[in-house]
Order: structure tokens, then sequence, then C-alpha cells
């Protein structure tokens, strides 16, 4: 009996739907715009690194948004992956350009050129939000 009583008081204090809300502030989805920039890419034949980055900043950012990454070649998709804003409004993403394997080959997994879609979530003002800067590069 007991243990019935416990589960009745627990989902009384915690219900579901509050219990597996986020913790951040929300915004009300209709105050949330997408905002889309487009850059381009290039890898070249022989990177220094095994690896790239596709960063920038969002300002205005919409909390509990991530902002979306979607890398294309000749209008192919290629690579698509999300990142986290930072409380600055930061947000990067490391991606893979080249494999080495246990014998040191090298294989090139992108290489040439490429364009990049960046979708950013923004809380939506009475004055028009900006969109921020992004950048990306490989090393």
């Amino acid at each position: 009996m007991l243990v019935m009583i416990v589960f009745l008081v627990s989902g009384f204090v915690f219900p579901a739907s509050q219990a597996a809300a986020p913790t951040q502030n929300q915004v009300s989805q209709s105050s949330v715009v997408m905002q889309e920039s487009v850059i381009s890419m290039n890898i070249p034949p022989d990177p220094k690194l095994p690896y790239g980055c596709v960063w920038g900043t969002v300002q205005n950012a919409a909390p509990g948004y991530p902002v979306d990454i979607e890398i294309y070649q000749n209008g192919k998709p290629v690579y698509v992956a999300q990142a986290n804003v930072t409380s600055d409004g930061s947000y990067q993403k490391y991606f893979r350009v080249m494999n080495v394997d246990s014998t040191g080959h090298e294989t090139n997994i992108f290489e040439g050129d490429y364009t990049v879609d960046i979708f950013k979530y923004v809380v939506n003002s009475t004055s028009s939000a900006t969109s921020g800067t992004t950048s990306s590069t490989t090393t």
C-alpha cells in the first residue's frame, strides 16, 4: 500500500509533461524563425590534419535549438550534422576529411569544392534578427 501512495504522490508532484521538459528557457515555437546561410568550402587533396570544421555564431539564438549543417558536393548531400549553440551564441562542428589506417595509408573522405548550408534558429523580434557569422576551414 505504501508503494502505491509513493507512485501517486510522485505522479502528482512531477507530471510526465513537466519532468521531460528541458531546463532551458523556452520560447514559443511561433517566435522561432529559421535563417539559412550558404558558404563555399574547399578541401585540398593533401590536408595537413585529418579533420575540417564549420563554425560561427548565432545572434539571438533560440534556446534548445541546434544549428543544422548540410554539406553538398555537385548538388548531392555528402554530410549532415547538428551543432549545439553555446551560451555565447557560438557553434562548431568538426568532421573527418581523411582516414589513416594502421599501416599509415591515407584515404581522403572529402576533397574538392563543397557547398555548406547552415540553418540557424533564432528568436524573432520586432527588429530584424541578424544571422551572425559562419566560417569553415580545413587544416
